[in-house]
């Protein structure tokens, strides 16, 4: 019989921790901030150094180089010292000449990215720096020789010199000057986009006919205006100033979009309104005349752009728990392997062969049984086991999907605690490419595990009290909040406890929705709860019709059209972040409320994957009447911590195993017809408070993330209100929707700083008074009167006929 341990992952692990720690001087924050400022300091010293140099490079020259450092007694004249003069000498004299004062803007646009300052782009203008460096050394000096002596080798250095006197020994003076033509011609088209466009622009006005004149004229009956700068006009705006003959001509001026440059020929469309005005129109994009029928390229919508200077957490917030006396030894590891063998030898099962991969909280005992054993034999021996061990939480797994042995999960007398930085800070989830990413915790092997909540679509969580269920939750959320932007993401939370969620209340602004009128952001009351889950159906079919228009299936697709301007916000096209729903004691919730919790959120976990909302749901009691059939069949992904039996694990996940977890963050994890057991992530409450402290220091929107307005129709009465029950503010909220031409009941709310019960009532009125239209769900409603004249009109009237 064989016997091997695998100790590769935890080795693996071990280098890979080394390694984090090596580089992790490199990634802290106050380094790059040093760093970056000593590079801008240098630069600003080379260009010292450099400048000094053309005024003293005769005096500098005189010295031996060799012993300019070797005391005091040798004296330069150059203002940055010695060192300075020993740089400038190098770079001008020996090596680039005066193309060498291109280099320190390298050192200058680094140091400003450092500091989190962005300019030009780093790589290009690098690699166009160092080219254009050496271009214009040996330009120089083919031109202008040594000049005499002048700088030491001339104004291209000894680099360009030399270069320059090898090209014209082969190719001839002709041939270089062909040569180094054809090289800045490269390098411009190749350096500077426009390059192209301006060479094809000029060889086409040669070829075109000139006009008489560069100015545009818009003439009428008796008025000839010369206009410069004319902005651009789409065909269908043209047409819409043709089918209005009663309102001037109209047109926009784009200086963003309109260079300062000569204007020529190309092709002109003409455009006259009812009045017999006529207008010339010529699109001109990046200052150069183009077709009407070229569309003009704009730059990629960024939606971070609002909160442009948010940074996301960094991992120092979290701690580093050190499990220095939680390895497994070779004491233990032969230990339980000799008592595995002697209890299976004690029913005559013979072994082959046995390997034991060591993991944060459990070893897997992989066995391979001689043949003609049968495997449920071995399963059956699950208490046996466990007896002769001394341990709970014995786990036998036969077969292994994929490998071919049985395993056997011993818990290890010294578990290992799985820090959620090593998560956050791990190669797998930093590199992670999904939408929205979560790191859950450590595999058997001691592997990484992240998973893609948008594939899942929504996730459900059992477990009972105190098995780690809510550090399981904020271990979620923290790893969403390292990875998205406040634009891309937002958070619906729902605490009927009232404790377990409220360290978020500080990202309020930052990362939260909730509804118009709600004053928690972390919503506690059960009525509230139906209300913003209504709101989310609402918010749900809205999103379906903006998926419509588009023509598109998934919000992703969507949000990639809108980036690209390929959707018209005059349309009500938007970009749409992510909405994560988190529900803490959903058992309390359907306790409560029942039927009016379960409908919406069965509805929401049908449909809502495709619009980008999700639904993290976790519950204490995994009883058939809390988590119902509908709820199940839209929850494929779900995760069981401790279970007290058997029957609450087939609940929760199909199958038996929850009730054999060790508790503290031991966890499975059901994929469809894969199980998973996982050490979850530990996250403590100063590291959550830390987190939300760096995101509620920095600047956030006006208000949290308003989700639509939703009323229960049960509780309004539409219909035939008298006189006598006109709120006091009836009047005034007539005004403020007419003149805002907006019927919100969350506008009536706060110009008037009432109750959202009261603003509802006065809609409801104003509504029956004609004055507002029905309710749209998302949309605001529309409102009948258009000018303050005729409500006026209008409420006199009502009151001389009450």
């Amino acid at each position: 019989m064989l016997f091997s341990i695998d100790h590769s992952s935890s080795m693996t692990q071990m280098a890979k921790k080394k390694k984090k720690k090596y580089f992790k001087f490199l990634r802290d924050e106050r380094f790059k901030l040093t760093l970056g400022i000593f590079l801008i300091l240098f630069s600003l010293y080379l260009y010292l150094a450099f400048i000094s140099y053309f005024f003293t490079w005769k005096t500098d020259q005189s010295f031996e180089w060799s012993r300019v450092f070797s005391g005091p007694e040798i004296i330069v004249d150059n203002w940055a010292g010695k060192f300075g003069a020993y740089l400038a000498n190098k770079f001008i004299n020996h090596w680039f000449g005066i193309a060498s004062m291109v280099l320190p803007f390298i050192l200058l646009i680094s140091g400003l990215r450092l500091i989190n300052i962005r300019t030009l782009p780093l790589g290009k203008t690098t690699r166009i720096s160092l080219v254009g460096t050496i271009l214009l050394s040996i330009i120089l000096s083919f031109f202008f020789g040594d000049s005499g002596g002048f700088l030491g080798s001339g104004p291209g250095g000894g680099h360009g010199y030399f270069l320059s006197e090898w090209l014209s020994a082969i190719l001839g003076k002709v041939g270089t000057v062909f040569l180094l033509a054809i090289l800045v011609l490269a390098f411009a088209l190749f350096s500077f986009n426009s390059t192209l466009d301006k060479i094809i622009s000029l060889l086409k006005r040669k070829e075109e006919v000139p006009t008489d004149t560069a100015e545009e004229t818009i003439t009428g009956d008796d008025l000839t205006t010369p206009v410069t700068e004319i902005g651009i006009i789409d065909e269908d705006e043209a047409v819409a100033a043709e089918t209005k003959p009663d309102e001037s001509l109209q047109f926009e001026t784009r200086e963003s979009e309109i260079g300062d440059s000569e204007i020529g020929e190309s092709e002109i469309s003409e455009y006259q309104d009812g009045n017999g005005i006529k207008m010339t129109v010529e699109k001109v994009q990046n200052g150069e005349l183009v077709d009407s029928s070229t569309e003009l390229q704009l730059e990629d919508y960024d939606p971070t752009l609002d909160l442009s200077s948010y940074r996301l957490p960094s991992i120092e917030l979290l701690e580093e728990y050190k499990s220095e006396d939680s390895m497994v030894s070779e004491e233990e590891l032969i230990s339980n392997k000799n008592r595995i063998v002697e209890t299976l030898g004690n029913y005559k099962i013979q072994i082959d062969k046995i390997k034991a991969t060591i993991g944060p909280t459990v070893t897997l005992y992989e066995i391979i049984p001689a043949p003609g054993v049968r495997i449920s034999k071995i399963k059956n021996l699950e208490d046996d086991i466990a007896l002769s061990l001394s341990a709970l939480g014995i786990r036998i797994i036969a077969p292994i999907p994929g490998r071919g042995t049985i395993g056997i999960e011993v818990p290890n007398r010294k578990p290992e605690i799985v820090s959620m930085r090593s998560i956050i800070a791990s190669k797998k989830f930093q590199e992670s490419k999904f939408e929205l990413a979560i790191g859950l915790g450590k595999t058997i092997s001691n592997e990484t595990y992240v998973v893609e909540l948008t594939k899942m679509p929504h996730l459900l969580i059992a477990g009972a009290t105190g098995q780690g269920k809510s550090v399981g939750l904020n271990a979620i959320i923290a790893s969403l909040l390292y990875k998205k932007h406040p634009a891309q993401l937002k958070f619906v939370m729902i605490d009927p406890k009232k404790v377990e969620l409220t360290l978020y209340n500080h990202i309020e602004k930052h990362y939260l929705a909730k509804l118009p009128d709600s004053e928690e952001p972390i919503i506690n009351d059960t009525q509230e709860v139906i209300k913003t889950l209504n709101s989310l159906s609402i918010e749900m079919d809205s999103r379906y019709d903006l998926l419509k228009k588009a023509k598109v299936r998934i919000i992703k697709e969507y949000n990639e059209k809108f980036i690209a301007r390929k959707l018209n916000p005059r349309e009500g096209h938007r970009y749409m972040p992510y909405i994560v729903i988190i529900v803490d004691e959903f058992a309390d919730l359907i306790m409560t409320a029942g039927r009016e919790i379960e409908t919406p959120l069965a509805r929401l976990a049908q449909l809502a994957r495709a619009v980008g909302i999700h639904l993290i749901i976790a519950t204490q009691r995994p009883s058939t009447n809390i988590i119902t059939g509908s709820i199940k069949a839209n929850f494929p992904v779900r995760i069981a911590f401790k279970v007290p039996s058997m029957m609450d694990s087939r609940t929760i996940l199909d199958s038996p195993g929850a009730n054999q977890l060790v508790g503290r963050g031991d966890m499975l994890i059901s994929l469809g017809s894969d199980m998973v057991r996982l050490q979850c992530a530990f996250i403590d409450t100063p590291e959550i408070e830390r987190i939300t402290d760096h995101i509620s220091r920095q600047q956030s929107y006006p208000t949290a993330h308003l989700l639509p307005e939703y009323i229960d129709e049960s509780t309004t009465y539409l219909n035939g209100f008298s006189p006598d029950e006109k709120d006091d503010l009836f009047d005034m909220a007539a005004r403020l929707v007419v003149e805002y031409q907006q019927g919100s009941t969350s506008l009536i709310q706060r110009k008037f700083s009432i109750g959202y019960n009261r603003a509802g009532r006065i809609i409801d009125q104003l509504e029956s008074a004609g004055i507002v239209g029905p309710y749209e769900g998302s949309k605001a409603r529309q409102v009948l009167i258009k000018d303050l004249i005729s409500l006026e009109q209008f409420l006199d009237k009502d009151v001389q006929n009450p």
